[in-house]
């Protein structure tokens, strides 16, 4: 049925819902009316059809532009599922191992006692490699060849393999340098649009071309009366820690933190943190990996995406995580559980964003926020809506 038939309280609804999942639609009005949502949207995808496809809001500062059915917005670290799935791809044609170090790909890499850290330990966030401990010039986050430089002259903040630290930023660029070297394109999105985005129609992307700028969402920061103060913010958790790992992380250099509005911003290739992407790119993704994997993966590989690879506290997050190979994994709290099965796998962004997977159910998962919260994890919108949706299935 359409959106527009449903009861939602003066909010203009787009899309369509399936009979039996208004209250999913009325959780996602009640974003809007009572927890600051400025733009949004979410799409259900279950066994080949889509159950919800819904918009509303606008995208930019001014709140004057509709938000669209194909509206892309910065999913940060959500993002990181696509880098995920291109190595996993490389790995299972033979052009990458799991278990070979990563300098057998790229020597420069070995420098700074990184010579035996393998691709697997990259993937489950075990490789130390979470952060730049030397300062970064603000610009370098620009330059690939910069940044990647850098990447491969870190030093590792503990042994590698013998703890667990969440690497926001560090993660893309090590393993886009990969997925680059090893595939033959010129660069780590060439591949992604060639072998993840184009074969499932995406709308996704890492460096947006100048004429496609102007169609996306701007990002801010929601209100302080809705998001809350939460323990274990991220804001907390950088003040909690002003010359660890944990800021380092995500300050080094500050250009991270800022401008992600920006052309500069928006036209590098950051794939640990400025994918762009719409609702229904993350959940036509994770539909395809929890529904037997083509075109990404071969079925029999499909459970790297779900196979826990650690598990423990998290250094740089400070709280308990689990991961398979580049995915997150649900555990028993509302802020990082990925439906209701055993097997569900995603990865939330910065901010509200979030994307995943249940192969328990054989669905996928997207929705996609221009208001960014404090969470560390899930955003209380995206809990909501996770909620409202298992209560109906």
């Amino acid at each position: 049925m359409s959106a527009g038939g449903i009861d939602v309280q003066g909010i203009d609804l787009q899309g369509t819902v399936a009979p039996g999942l208004e209250p999913v639609a009325q959780a996602f009005a009640d974003n809007f009316r009572h927890r600051g949502e400025q733009g949004a949207a979410l799409t259900v995808m279950r066994r080949g059809e889509v159950l919800l496809e819904i918009w509303a809001g606008t995208r930019d500062k001014g709140a004057s532009r509709p938000w669209q059915a194909d509206t892309r917005v910065n999913i940060f670290s959500a993002g990181k599922a696509f880098v995920a799935a291109c190595v996993l791809q490389l790995v299972e044609r033979g052009a990458l191992a799991l278990d070979a170090p990563v300098a057998q790909y790229w020597p420069e890499f070995a420098a700074h006692g990184k010579r035996e850290i393998t691709l697997r330990q990259v993937l489950c966030h075990r490789a130390g490699v979470s952060a730049f401990q030397r300062r970064q010039d603000d610009k370098v986050i620009f330059d690939w060849a910069a940044v990647t430089a850098q990447v491969a002259a870190a030093e590792p903040w503990w042994t590698p393999g013998t703890a667990q630290g969440y690497s926001p930023m560090l993660f893309g660029w090590l393993l886009g340098e990969l997925v680059r070297r090893t595939s033959g394109c010129d660069s780590f999105d060439d591949y992604f649009q060639q072998q993840v985005a184009q074969p499932l129609q995406l709308a996704a992307e890492f460096g947006v071309g100048a004429d496609r700028l102007v169609a996306l969402a701007d990002v801010g920061v929601l209100a302080v009366e809705h998001a809350g103060a939460a323990a274990g913010g991220l804001a907390e958790r950088l003040k909690s820690d002003p010359r660890g790992v944990a800021n380092r992380a995500f300050t080094n250099p500050i250009s991270l933190l800022v401008g992600t509005n920006s052309r500069a911003w928006r036209q590098a290739q950051i794939p640990a943190a400025n994918g762009h992407a719409s609702a229904t790119a993350l959940a036509r993704f994770y539909h395809a990996l929890s529904t037997g994997g083509r075109p990404l993966l071969d079925a029999r590989h499909c459970d790297w995406c779900w196979q826990q690879q650690s598990a423990g506290a998290d250094r740089v997050l400070a709280t308990p995580l689990r991961f398979s190979l580049g995915f997150m994994l649900s555990q028993d709290r509302p802020d990082c559980r990925f439906g209701t099965g055993a097997r569900g796998f995603g990865h939330p962004g910065a901010g509200g964003c979030l994307g995943f997977g249940d192969p328990d159910r054989e669905l996928g998962f997207g929705y996609v926020t221009n208001r960014m919260g404090q969470s560390v994890l899930m955003d209380a919108r995206a809990v909501r809506l996770v909620q409202a949706l298992y209560a109906c299935l």
